[in-house]
């Protein structure tokens, strides 16, 4: 069965490239481009997994990760945070919010594919 990732980036090049990527790798990517809409799209379609950008419109990945996690039904999708924030406060702040991992931008590709995975293994257990 292939994997449903909702990707939530308002930055057309970076969703591009990293869609294009990860269906290269097998997954089904759906979109998202601000936190509500992210938030929406979560009820919506059940993704298994959820790459959050942080620097959001609308309302930021740190509050739609807070509303996606409050949700009985969504609570148990996993949220890897992407953000060109990289200082520890940042990771601590993401995970805080809810999130299962945290991956700077510019993404590395094979170790944020690896968290994916891991998530995602985790989830089928």
């Amino acid at each position: 069965m292939t994997a449903k990732l909702l990707l939530v980036e308002d930055n057309e090049l970076n969703r591009d490239m990293l869609s294009r990527r990860l269906a290269r790798r097998g997954y089904e990517v759906v979109f998202a481009q601000d936190g509500q809409a992210a938030v929406d799209a979560a009820a919506k379609l059940a993704p298994d997994l959820i790459l959050m950008d942080m620097s959001l419109p609308v309302i930021d990945g740190w509050e739609a990760t807070r509303r996606i996690k409050a949700d009985q039904g969504l609570r148990t999708i996993p949220v890897i945070a992407l953000t060109a924030h990289a200082m520890q406060g940042d990771a601590n702040r993401a995970l805080a919010a809810g999130c299962d991992e945290f991956e700077t931008k510019p993404v590395e590709f094979e170790r944020l594919l690896a968290k994916i995975e891991q998530l995602l293994a985790g989830r089928a257990r």
